[in-house]
Protein backbone atom coordinates (compact mmCIF):
# COMPACT_ATOMS: atom_id res chain seq x y z
CA UNK A 1 0.00 0.00 0.00
CA UNK A 2 1.08 3.55 -0.68
CA UNK A 3 0.39 6.55 1.38
CA UNK A 4 -0.16 9.66 0.02
CA UNK A 5 -1.06 12.66 2.98
CA UNK A 6 -2.46 16.04 1.53
CA UNK A 7 -2.39 19.00 3.25
CA UNK A 8 -5.18 20.75 2.77
CA UNK A 9 -5.65 24.74 2.30
CA UNK A 10 -8.33 26.63 0.71
CA UNK A 11 -6.38 27.62 -2.61
CA UNK A 12 -3.71 24.56 -3.16
CA UNK A 13 -3.42 20.57 -1.71
CA UNK A 14 0.38 19.77 -0.83
CA UNK A 15 0.67 16.05 -1.75
CA UNK A 16 3.05 13.50 -0.15
CA UNK A 17 3.09 10.02 -1.88
CA UNK A 18 5.84 7.85 0.23
CA UNK A 19 7.02 5.58 -2.36
CA UNK A 20 9.15 3.28 0.03
CA UNK A 21 7.86 2.67 3.56
CA UNK A 22 11.13 2.03 5.36
CA UNK A 23 13.35 4.61 4.00
CA UNK A 24 10.33 6.74 3.45
CA UNK A 25 11.41 7.59 -0.05
CA UNK A 26 8.88 10.18 -1.64
CA UNK A 27 7.61 12.60 -4.19
CA UNK A 28 5.98 15.79 -3.56
CA UNK A 29 3.46 17.74 -5.68
CA UNK A 30 1.67 20.72 -5.21
CA UNK A 31 -1.89 21.35 -7.15
CA UNK A 32 -4.75 23.45 -7.23
CA UNK A 33 -8.00 23.03 -5.04
CA UNK A 34 -10.61 22.36 -7.87
CA UNK A 35 -11.56 19.64 -9.43
CA UNK A 36 -8.82 20.45 -12.76
CA UNK A 37 -6.54 20.03 -9.82
CA UNK A 38 -7.94 16.60 -8.37
CA UNK A 39 -7.71 14.91 -11.85
CA UNK A 40 -3.89 16.41 -12.12
CA UNK A 41 -3.49 14.59 -8.79
CA UNK A 42 -4.96 11.72 -10.11
CA UNK A 43 -2.44 11.43 -13.35
CA UNK A 44 0.34 12.28 -11.12
CA UNK A 45 0.11 9.20 -9.09
CA UNK A 46 -0.45 6.63 -11.64
CA UNK A 47 2.98 8.38 -14.15
CA UNK A 48 4.36 7.09 -10.57
CA UNK A 49 4.11 3.63 -11.92
CA UNK A 50 1.07 3.07 -8.74
CA UNK A 51 -2.19 1.74 -9.70
CA UNK A 52 -5.05 4.21 -7.47
CA UNK A 53 -6.41 1.00 -6.24
CA UNK A 54 -3.20 0.57 -4.50
CA UNK A 55 -2.94 4.59 -2.52
CA UNK A 56 -4.46 5.12 1.02
CA UNK A 57 -4.73 9.01 0.99
CA UNK A 58 -4.64 10.69 4.62
CA UNK A 59 -6.51 14.22 4.99
CA UNK A 60 -7.04 16.68 7.68
CA UNK A 61 -10.49 17.47 8.01
CA UNK A 62 -10.06 21.33 7.62
CA UNK A 63 -13.35 23.10 7.80
CA UNK A 64 -15.43 22.72 4.66
CA UNK A 65 -12.04 23.11 2.47
CA UNK A 66 -11.53 19.19 2.26
CA UNK A 67 -14.62 18.53 1.26
CA UNK A 68 -14.59 18.73 -2.65
CA UNK A 69 -11.60 17.43 -2.69
CA UNK A 70 -12.74 14.07 -1.03
CA UNK A 71 -15.75 12.94 -2.29
CA UNK A 72 -14.22 13.68 -5.92
CA UNK A 73 -10.92 10.94 -5.06
CA UNK A 74 -13.35 8.82 -2.94
CA UNK A 75 -15.48 8.60 -6.57
CA UNK A 76 -12.59 7.81 -8.78
CA UNK A 77 -11.81 4.53 -6.45
CA UNK A 78 -9.29 5.89 -4.43
CA UNK A 79 -9.31 4.47 -0.64
CA UNK A 80 -9.66 7.63 2.00
CA UNK A 81 -9.43 8.79 5.56
CA UNK A 82 -9.97 11.81 7.12
CA UNK A 83 -7.40 12.34 10.26
CA UNK A 84 -8.06 14.27 13.44
CA UNK A 85 -6.28 17.26 13.23
CA UNK A 86 -5.44 17.12 17.01
CA UNK A 87 -3.99 13.66 16.43
CA UNK A 88 -1.97 14.31 13.77
CA UNK A 89 -0.31 17.10 15.42
CA UNK A 90 0.36 14.92 18.44
CA UNK A 91 1.96 12.43 16.20
CA UNK A 92 4.09 14.77 14.89
CA UNK A 93 5.76 15.81 18.33
CA UNK A 94 6.28 11.98 18.67
CA UNK A 95 8.33 12.13 15.63
CA UNK A 96 10.19 14.71 16.95
CA UNK A 97 9.17 17.21 13.59
CA UNK A 98 9.27 21.06 14.71
CA UNK A 99 9.06 22.28 11.47
CA UNK A 100 5.66 23.66 10.41
CA UNK A 101 5.46 24.32 6.67
CA UNK A 102 2.76 22.23 4.23
CA UNK A 103 4.92 20.03 2.95
CA UNK A 104 6.43 18.82 6.03
CA UNK A 105 2.87 18.20 7.15
CA UNK A 106 1.59 16.30 4.58
CA UNK A 107 4.69 14.28 5.23
CA UNK A 108 3.59 13.86 8.44
CA UNK A 109 0.11 13.01 7.23
CA UNK A 110 1.65 10.09 4.92
CA UNK A 111 3.55 8.78 7.94
CA UNK A 112 0.49 8.99 10.25
CA UNK A 113 -1.14 6.70 7.44
CA UNK A 114 1.64 4.32 7.48
CA UNK A 115 1.76 4.16 11.36
CA UNK A 116 -1.84 4.00 12.42
CA UNK A 117 -3.59 2.54 8.56
CA UNK A 118 -6.60 5.02 10.01
CA UNK A 119 -10.52 3.83 9.48
CA UNK A 120 -11.65 4.34 5.37
CA UNK A 121 -13.97 7.46 5.11
CA UNK A 122 -17.52 6.73 3.82
CA UNK A 123 -18.82 9.58 2.60
CA UNK A 124 -22.80 10.03 3.65
CA UNK A 125 -25.63 9.87 1.37
CA UNK A 126 -26.60 13.09 -0.14
CA UNK A 127 -30.27 13.07 2.04
CA UNK A 128 -28.27 13.40 4.94
CA UNK A 129 -25.82 15.78 3.67
CA UNK A 130 -28.68 17.90 2.53
CA UNK A 131 -30.40 17.78 6.47
CA UNK A 132 -26.75 18.50 7.81
CA UNK A 133 -26.49 21.80 5.10
CA UNK A 134 -30.21 22.50 5.73
CA UNK A 135 -29.54 22.36 9.76
CA UNK A 136 -26.55 24.71 9.50
CA UNK A 137 -27.90 26.96 7.99
CA UNK A 138 -31.04 27.31 9.91
CA UNK A 139 -28.38 27.87 13.49
CA UNK A 140 -26.53 30.32 11.15
CA UNK A 141 -29.76 32.41 11.03
CA UNK A 142 -30.95 31.92 14.82
CA UNK A 143 -27.73 33.50 15.49
CA UNK A 144 -28.25 36.52 13.24
CA UNK A 145 -31.46 36.88 14.36
CA UNK A 146 -30.86 36.61 18.30
CA UNK A 147 -28.12 39.20 17.82
CA UNK A 148 -30.60 41.33 16.05
CA UNK A 149 -32.84 40.95 19.43
CA UNK A 150 -30.10 42.24 21.21
CA UNK A 151 -29.23 45.54 19.32
CA UNK A 152 -33.29 45.91 19.65
CA UNK A 153 -32.50 45.68 22.83
CA UNK A 154 -29.88 48.07 23.10
CA UNK A 155 -31.39 50.31 20.93
CA UNK A 156 -34.84 50.78 23.25
CA UNK A 157 -32.87 51.15 25.97
CA UNK A 158 -30.59 53.96 24.70
CA UNK A 159 -33.85 55.37 23.05
CA UNK A 160 -31.72 55.04 19.60
CA UNK A 161 -33.82 57.35 16.37
CA UNK A 162 -36.50 55.95 14.88
CA UNK A 163 -34.86 55.23 11.94
CA UNK A 164 -32.04 52.78 13.57
CA UNK A 165 -34.90 51.48 14.97
CA UNK A 166 -37.40 50.48 12.56
CA UNK A 167 -34.18 48.97 10.46
CA UNK A 168 -33.67 46.42 13.57
CA UNK A 169 -37.42 45.45 12.96
CA UNK A 170 -37.25 44.97 9.50
CA UNK A 171 -34.45 43.05 9.70
CA UNK A 172 -35.79 41.12 12.60
CA UNK A 173 -39.05 40.56 10.66
CA UNK A 174 -36.93 38.95 7.67
CA UNK A 175 -34.67 36.64 9.60
CA UNK A 176 -37.55 35.29 11.13
CA UNK A 177 -39.31 34.76 7.72
CA UNK A 178 -36.48 33.19 6.87
CA UNK A 179 -35.91 31.12 10.02
CA UNK A 180 -39.34 29.45 9.53
CA UNK A 181 -38.92 29.04 5.41
CA UNK A 182 -35.73 26.63 6.55
CA UNK A 183 -37.54 24.89 9.21
CA UNK A 184 -40.57 24.22 6.63
CA UNK A 185 -37.47 23.08 4.55
CA UNK A 186 -36.13 20.71 6.94
CA UNK A 187 -39.88 19.32 7.71
CA UNK A 188 -40.38 18.50 3.58
CA UNK A 189 -36.99 16.91 3.22
CA UNK A 190 -37.47 14.62 6.22
CA UNK A 191 -40.94 13.97 4.86
CA UNK A 192 -39.95 13.13 1.74
CA UNK A 193 -37.42 10.75 2.97
CA UNK A 194 -39.38 7.38 4.57
CA UNK A 195 -35.80 6.67 6.46
CA UNK A 196 -35.46 9.96 7.61
CA UNK A 197 -38.88 10.51 8.88
CA UNK A 198 -39.18 6.89 10.81
CA UNK A 199 -36.03 7.62 12.32
CA UNK A 200 -37.16 11.37 13.89
CA UNK A 201 -40.43 9.73 14.93
CA UNK A 202 -38.22 7.46 16.98
CA UNK A 203 -35.71 9.89 18.52
CA UNK A 204 -38.75 12.03 19.61
CA UNK A 205 -39.91 8.97 21.57
CA UNK A 206 -37.38 9.71 24.04
CA UNK A 207 -38.91 11.92 26.67
CA UNK A 208 -37.00 15.54 26.59
CA UNK A 209 -36.07 14.87 22.61
CA UNK A 210 -38.36 17.36 20.93
CA UNK A 211 -38.29 18.80 16.93
CA UNK A 212 -34.45 20.52 17.66
CA UNK A 213 -33.25 17.57 19.11
CA UNK A 214 -34.23 15.08 16.97
CA UNK A 215 -33.64 16.97 13.93
CA UNK A 216 -30.20 17.24 15.36
CA UNK A 217 -28.91 14.05 16.58
CA UNK A 218 -30.94 12.27 13.18
CA UNK A 219 -28.73 14.79 10.97
CA UNK A 220 -25.54 13.03 13.81
CA UNK A 221 -26.25 9.80 13.21
CA UNK A 222 -27.12 9.60 9.50
CA UNK A 223 -23.55 11.86 8.45
CA UNK A 224 -21.25 9.23 10.30
CA UNK A 225 -20.68 5.80 10.82
CA UNK A 226 -20.81 4.96 14.47
CA UNK A 227 -20.55 1.45 15.92
CA UNK A 228 -21.72 2.39 19.40
CA UNK A 229 -23.41 4.68 21.80
CA UNK A 230 -19.79 6.00 23.09
CA UNK A 231 -18.48 6.43 20.16
CA UNK A 232 -21.46 8.92 19.17
CA UNK A 233 -20.45 10.55 22.65
CA UNK A 234 -17.12 10.72 22.08
CA UNK A 235 -17.49 12.33 18.53
CA UNK A 236 -19.79 15.09 20.20
CA UNK A 237 -17.24 15.44 23.22
CA UNK A 238 -19.58 14.18 25.93
CA UNK A 239 -16.55 12.16 27.08
CA UNK A 240 -14.63 12.79 30.50
CA UNK A 241 -11.28 13.62 30.92
CA UNK A 242 -9.33 13.17 33.51
CA UNK A 243 -5.59 14.08 34.55
CA UNK A 244 -3.78 12.21 37.65
CA UNK A 245 -0.43 11.35 38.18
CA UNK A 246 0.95 10.02 41.52
CA UNK A 247 -0.52 11.62 44.62
CA UNK A 248 0.05 14.93 43.99
CA UNK A 249 -1.50 15.49 40.77
CA UNK A 250 -5.25 15.59 40.74
CA UNK A 251 -7.56 17.65 38.99
CA UNK A 252 -11.39 17.41 38.28
CA UNK A 253 -12.83 15.43 35.77
CA UNK A 254 -14.15 17.63 32.77
CA UNK A 255 -15.95 16.98 29.11
CA UNK A 256 -13.62 16.46 26.14
CA UNK A 257 -15.55 19.03 24.48
CA UNK A 258 -14.53 18.04 20.86
CA UNK A 259 -16.26 18.41 18.41
CA UNK A 260 -19.45 20.86 17.85
CA UNK A 261 -20.21 23.17 20.29
CA UNK A 262 -23.84 23.76 18.94
CA UNK A 263 -24.94 20.23 18.78
CA UNK A 264 -23.75 20.19 22.46
CA UNK A 265 -25.81 23.29 23.66
CA UNK A 266 -28.78 21.66 22.33
CA UNK A 267 -28.19 18.61 24.21
CA UNK A 268 -27.03 20.67 27.28
CA UNK A 269 -31.08 22.21 27.27
CA UNK A 270 -32.51 18.80 26.27
CA UNK A 271 -30.48 17.23 29.29
CA UNK A 272 -31.81 19.41 32.03
CA UNK A 273 -35.45 18.49 30.75
CA UNK A 274 -34.21 14.88 31.35
CA UNK A 275 -33.61 15.14 34.69
CA UNK A 276 -37.28 15.83 35.28
CA UNK A 277 -39.16 14.12 32.76
CA UNK A 278 -37.20 11.48 31.99
CA UNK A 279 -37.15 8.19 33.72
CA UNK A 280 -33.63 6.56 32.98
CA UNK A 281 -31.47 9.98 32.30
CA UNK A 282 -33.69 11.29 36.24
CA UNK A 283 -32.52 8.09 37.85
CA UNK A 284 -28.80 8.86 37.02
CA UNK A 285 -29.08 12.10 38.01
CA UNK A 286 -30.62 11.82 41.07
CA UNK A 287 -27.84 9.48 41.94
CA UNK A 288 -24.55 11.25 40.98
CA UNK A 289 -26.47 13.78 43.52
CA UNK A 290 -26.65 11.64 46.56
CA UNK A 291 -23.20 10.32 45.71
CA UNK A 292 -21.83 13.96 46.43
CA UNK A 293 -21.13 15.17 42.59
CA UNK A 294 -21.67 18.77 41.33
CA UNK A 295 -24.44 19.80 39.07
CA UNK A 296 -22.26 19.99 36.08
CA UNK A 297 -20.86 16.96 36.26
CA UNK A 298 -24.33 15.35 37.02
CA UNK A 299 -25.74 17.18 34.20
CA UNK A 300 -22.67 15.99 31.63
CA UNK A 301 -23.91 12.27 32.24
CA UNK A 302 -26.96 13.09 31.67
CA UNK A 303 -26.13 14.77 28.63
CA UNK A 304 -23.74 11.66 27.63
CA UNK A 305 -26.67 9.11 28.67
CA UNK A 306 -29.51 11.22 26.22
CA UNK A 307 -26.96 10.30 23.47
CA UNK A 308 -26.83 6.88 24.29
CA UNK A 309 -30.90 6.80 24.64
CA UNK A 310 -30.77 7.94 21.21
CA UNK A 311 -28.20 6.20 19.91
CA UNK A 312 -30.35 2.81 21.18
CA UNK A 313 -33.20 3.36 19.80
CA UNK A 314 -32.11 4.43 16.39
CA UNK A 315 -29.78 1.74 16.52
CA UNK A 316 -32.07 -1.32 17.48
CA UNK A 317 -34.98 0.52 15.61
CA UNK A 318 -37.72 0.42 18.59
CA UNK A 319 -39.51 3.20 20.48
CA UNK A 320 -38.13 4.54 24.10
CA UNK A 321 -39.52 2.31 26.48
CA UNK A 322 -39.50 3.95 30.22
CA UNK A 323 -39.19 0.39 32.04
CA UNK A 324 -36.68 -1.03 29.77
CA UNK A 325 -33.72 -2.43 32.18
CA UNK A 326 -30.33 -1.43 31.61
CA UNK A 327 -26.94 -0.64 33.24
CA UNK A 328 -26.18 2.55 34.80
CA UNK A 329 -24.31 5.21 32.89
Amino acid sequence: MFYLGIDVSKAKLDCCLLLDNTTFKRKDKSIANNPKGFNELLAWIQKQSVELTDVHIIMEATGVYHEQAAYALHDAGVKLSLANPNYVRHFAHSLAIKTKTDGMDSFVLARYGLSTVPKLWIPAPVKARLLQALLNRREAIAQDLQRERNREEKALVANAPDKIQQSIESSIAFLEQQLQKLQDDIDDHIDKHPKLKQDVKLLESIPAVGERVGNTMLSVLHNHHFESAEQVAAYLGLVPVEHQSGTSVLKRPHLSKTGSASVRATLYMAAVVATKYNPHIKALYDRLLAKGKCKMLAIGAAMRKLVHLCFGVWKNQTPYKANFLHKSA
